[in-house]
């Protein structure tokens, strides 16, 4: 037993003033391949948890992290030991969990984590007996399935005692998270709270969650070594959410779509939010239903929107007031909250399109097609017939081209028309080639037929139309112009400042060469059997 081993709610007192607003989880299948991992984090973000549920036999790796502890006297470590059973690789009982646990515990260890299912089990005394090492203790429960009762979880938590508390359910919709927050509103001053949505759909509470009353968050090493669903790596974290500066001031703005994981709009609006000093963060909302996104916006409340697919059209419904082009093209892609609480809408993604296009040619009299009928197409469509375009609609669903057709004072054509049909530009406004997308193409090589071709997908940098367009020496334009434009303008009408439309440029292409870049190295990818076993808690 150590000496001098203050009580536990000193000792919790000491820690809240040591930890900070992250801890880093480490994984990894040695102790030394997790210790530099850790040696290369700890400069920066001194708090980590150690998974030693990844170790094979993590009794045995413990005089290392004991050295690492003596080597790093600023490090506060948390010692996990998960249980298969919930959610971790630990494939022993609970009390070899608590073997383990106490091992770290007299090694250097500050903080242990015990799961309620665990702690339910054990034998009388085998808890005491990790208490009795100094340690402070959490006591965590997780649902892979659901955010439910959450005051229940907590009143199964709350007689062991523990220095801190871990809920982390699932969020299966946005307003799952609203639930937590208030639940960790309500309970902060009573213990010591951690409190996390795992899923896609979480990253509010991974952001917001402190403000709510979370003791702190945790995050990923790295991007591809997250030990729970949607954890998002520390350097993201701090860098781009900017999450030690997130305070009750802080307005929040957000991305709304399905499926949002790859948008690289946080990335690009956080960059000018932090360029231009403006208290606020930028978050992606994964989102099915409008209905859970105005349900968000009322509670948290949000601010400001960018509006994607498949939600463009069907938000216009919900609005207070439209822009006149908004409601011209019956899409939009901007939202603003107002003081009073409503909803106005403004489409920048004409501006987005037309400039880039006015920049290489005359639009007047231009012959175009378009290959798509939903959201960003009517922005195309609309924004080039209002420039004196002939422009021509090629969609999948024919009634829905020949809709947008009359509509706009369009035509419709059909892909065995193509060929012979000469173009000014094609414009891609489907999905068809976005990171994630697995479509068909809408064209071939044999139906290229124009003098340039803008392609309104911008992740990747490369998709398969612009690589087309090269493999032909037809000149093109990428989604990333038109995406920096309409993001820009967005920036605009939300903070009233001009946008730093150069950084949020470099920052995109930054972050699109970059995972190219990671794409072309990754040569080995892990069978789907493997990872389906691989079912992880944060």
């Amino acid at each position: 037993m150590r000496a001098n081993v203050p009580t536990p709610t000193s000792a919790t007192q000491l820690l809240r003033n040591r930890i900070g607003k992250v801890c880093v989880a480490i994984i990894g299948t040695t102790a030394a391949e997790m210790i530099d991992k850790a040696n290369a984090v700890v400069k920066e973000t001194p708090f980590l948890e150690f998974r030693l549920d990844y170790l094979e036999k993590p009794v045995n790796a413990i005089p290392k992290f004991k050295q690492f502890f003596a080597d790093n006297t600023a490090a506060t470590g948390i010692a996990t030991c998960r249980r298969e059973e919930n959610g971790g690789k630990f494939s022993g009982s609970p009390s070899a969990e608590m073997d383990v646990l106490c091992k770290a515990a007299l090694a250097g260890f500050h903080i242990v984590d015990v799961e309620l299912e665990s702690a339910e089990v054990l034998k009388k005394g085998e808890l005491q007996k990790l208490r009795d090492t100094g340690v402070a203790l959490i006591i965590s429960h997780h649902d892979f399935t659901a955010t439910k009762d959450l005051d229940k979880i907590y009143e199964r938590i709350e007689p062991f005692q523990p220095d801190f508390i871990k809920i982390v359910p699932t969020a299966k919709n946005l307003t799952d998270n609203v639930t937590l927050m208030r639940f960790m509103e309500r309970m902060h001053e009573r213990a010591n709270i951690i409190g996390i949505c795992m899923g896609d759909a979480g990253i509010i509470s991974r952001v917001l969650g402190l403000r709510a009353g979370s003791a702190f968050t945790f995050a990923a090493a790295s991007q591809g070594e997250e030990t729970g669903p949607g954890q998002i790596a520390a350097r993201t974290l701090i860098e781009t959410y900017r999450i030690d500066q997130v305070d009750a001031a802080t307005k929040v703005y957000g991305v709304a779509g399905n499926p949002i994981k790859s948008s690289l709009s946080p990335i690009m609006l956080n960059t000018a939010f932090r360029r231009e000093t403006v208290n606020a963060v930028y978050l992606a909302l994964q989102t099915a239903k409008i209905t859970d996104l105005l349900k968000l916006v009322q509670e948290i409340p949000i601010q400001g929107l960018s509006i994607t697919m498949p939600h463009k059209q069907e938000i216009m419904a919900h609005l207070e007031k439209t822009d006149p082009l908004s409601a011209k093209i019956g899409a939009c892609n901007t939202v603003l909250r107002a003081q009073d609480g409503k909803l106005y809408g403004f489409n920048t993604d004409v501006a987005g399109i037309v400039g880039p296009l006015q920049k290489r040619m005359s639009l007047h009299g231009a012959k175009a097609l378009v290959l798509g009928a939903g959201g960003a197409a009517r922005a195309a469509v609309f924004g080039l017939r209002d420039k004196g375009a002939d422009v021509f609609i090629l969609n999948r669903t024919i009634e829905t081209a020949q809709k947008l057709a009359r509509q706009s004072g369009s035509k419709t054509i059909k892909k065995e028309a193509l060929a012979k049909t000469p173009f000014d530009v094609v414009i891609n406004a489907t999905p068809i080639g976005m990171a994630g997308q697995k479509a068909s193409p809408l064209i071939e090589a044999k139906d290229l037929n124009a003098k340039l071709i803008f392609d309104l997908v911008y992740n990747p940098l490369e998709t398969p139309l612009i690589r087309l367009a090269r493999q032909q020496g037809i000149p093109f334009i990428t989604g990333v112009e038109m995406f920096v434009q309409q993001g820009a303008r967005q920036f605009e009408i939300w903070t009233g400042k001009p946008a730093p439309e150069e950084e949020m440029l470099r920052v995109v292409i930054h972050a699109l060469r970059q995972q190219a870049e990671a794409a072309a190295t990754e040569t080995v990818v892990e069978p789907k059997a493997t990872t389906a076993k691989r079912k992880k808690a944060s």
